[in-house]
């Protein structure tokens, strides 16, 4: 049996454009946020093969939350908040922007841009750490729903180890992999043998 998991990104955040990494901050959705999902959601909605959506699963923070609640309503569902999907938390770089990093902390910095996956900014964590939470929660999930068609709302780092792990892509290359705000991802799974549909779908 086919299992069906529309990978989201949430929407736009407030302050979105000042660049900064916002990690594990919890930051609401921008007005136009809530419209990038809800076009998102209406996208998925066109692209089911069968009646609707089983379930709808995010991320602790608000601004995955809000995307999910508007996803699921669609559906008569309420999202299933998952901790384990949360966005990577930045430690001390949280909240300051990539210039910002590098002139306070460029030691650290140098560190980081040669070994992003296994250095994590003081307070925070490693790549490594982030997939090994994020994947045994997605394998969770999709254990529980062999068959169904189902929703995955979380963040831009954590939509592409999810992604890298369903190709078989090194963690190394996670940057290569796109995810603008309301993106959808589609992966069907097959008997535990994932097809990657659609990447970074949408343009909403």
């Amino acid at each position: 049996m086919v299992t069906t998991l529309y990978l989201v990104r949430h929407g736009e955040t407030e302050g979105s454009k000042e660049k900064r990494y916002k990690g594990s901050l919890d930051v609401p959705l921008s007005a136009n946020g809530i419209e990038q999902v809800k076009r998102a959601s209406k996208f998925i909605k066109k692209t089911l093969t069968n009646p609707g959506l089983k379930a709808v699963y995010c991320s602790n923070l608000s601004r995955a939350v809000k995307s999910a609640e508007i996803i699921a309503s669609e559906h008569g569902l309420k999202p299933i908040v998952v901790s384990e999907l949360r966005e990577r938390n930045f430690g001390l770089w949280e909240g300051m922007s990539f210039d910002e990093i590098r002139q306070k902390y460029p030691e650290e910095f140098d560190a980081w841009v040669k070994d992003p996956l296994r250095f994590s900014p003081v307070g925070g964590e490693s790549t490594t750490e982030v997939r090994d939470r994020v994947i045994k929660a997605l394998e969770a999930i999709l254990s529980r729903h062999n068959g169904d068609a189902i929703s995955v709302v979380a963040h831009g780092g954590v939509n592409r180890i999810m992604l890298c792990h369903f190709m078989g892509v090194p963690l190394e290359n996670i940057f290569r992999i796109e995810q603008d705000y309301a993106a959808v991802n589609i992966i069907e799974v097959w008997d535990d043998y994932p097809v990657v549909k659609l990447v970074n779908g949408g343009g909403f």
